[in-house]
């Protein structure tokens, strides 16, 4: 019996994961990509009795292979926050999704896991730009200001690094990342003990001050959308710009586009944080766009839409 961890390359699958194993060690296969590749069961082909835990992809877009799966015979596990459709029901499946604006994947782990790895949980959180929420969660954990903001830190570093359009964009590979944080019960002693962590500061550090430098393309009151270009760092530093941004400015939508090498932009887009909802519809309306209430993405916007994506940007925030 082989055992699978399919999970999402950005802060909250790292931490969901992170929390999972520590309270339940075991020798899995890793299956994972950038933030954006979330299609990742149809790169499993488990046979029966095999077990796969699935972390922070949307089941909605894995609809066909979790179906394939478990007609394989094989035992899933999902924990998501993302738009879900219809669930199915079956003995092999069990399912943890919630699509609470301000709940993410790493505070699903931390509710099955009555708290246990909860430090691990507040990274993931503040990972997700929920940073109410992740403060919250900490509370019982005591920390300092300074210790707290470490943790923020992890959690905006660990996501920064899921950002690119291939795993050749990344500063680690997540799965490799994973590695690297999976012997420390504590994150506070990773962020002391491991070069990785310097490592990810001073690129973050790097590519966040070009991308300030970029004036936004569009603004008023209630919208800011910003363009980068077709370089390495940008696509790094999109979505954790946003995130920034939009902590910056809670009460304007925020939108992020970044040009792809051969034509056409990704798109990161933030709902305002005071009213955290519509990300995911406004995303939806594009062929490859997918997402969350508060924060959403499309992987590809042709050239030709962009006037169209600006309309109903305006239009899904007001």
């Amino acid at each position: 019996m082989a055992h699978y961890d399919v999970f999402n390359g950005d802060a909250d699958g790292l931490c969901a994961l992170q929390q999972l194993r520590l309270a339940e060690p075991v020798d899995s296969i890793l299956v994972t990509g950038v933030k954006r590749d979330i299609a990742l069961l149809e790169r499993v082909d488990a046979a029966k009795g095999d077990q796969i835990t699935v972390l922070d992809v949307s089941f909605d877009k894995n609809r066909g292979a979790v179906e394939r799966l478990l007609g394989q015979g094989a035992h899933l596990r999902y924990f998501d926050h993302h738009f879900a459709g219809e669930i199915p029901t079956h003995p092999a499946l069990d399912v943890h999704i919630e699509t609470l604006p301000d709940k993410g994947t790493s505070l699903l782990v931390d509710d099955f896991l009555q708290g246990t790895q909860r430090a691990w949980a507040v990274v993931g959180t503040f990972g997700d730009n929920f940073d109410a929420a992740a403060a919250r969660a900490a509370a019982p954990l005591k920390l300092s200001e300074g210790e707290l903001g470490l943790l923020r830190e992890l959690g905006i570093y660990l996501n920064y690094n899921g950002y690119g359009e291939t795993v050749d964009d990344l500063l680690f590979a997540p799965d490799d990342l994973f590695r690297r944080l999976q012997p420390y019960a504590d994150p506070l002693t990773f962020v002391a003990e491991d070069p990785t962590f310097a490592a990810l500061r001073d690129g973050y550090a790097d590519d966040m001050d070009r991308a300030r430098a970029v004036a936004p393309a569009f603004e008023d009151a209630h919208h800011r959308l910003v363009i980068l270009p077709a370089e390495p760092w940008a696509r790094r530093a999109s979505g954790v710009f946003a995130n920034e941004l939009a902590q910056q400015a809670p009460d304007q939508a925020h939108a992020m586009l970044t040009r792809l090498p051969a034509g056409g932009f990704i798109v990161s887009v933030r709902a305002p944080i005071a009213r955290p909802d519509g990300a995911d519809v406004l995303c939806r309306s594009f062929p490859s766009g997918g997402g969350r209430k508060a924060a959403a993405g499309i992987n590809l916007l042709p050239d030709g839409a962009y006037d169209t994506f600006l309309e109903r940007f305006r239009a899904a925030f007001r």
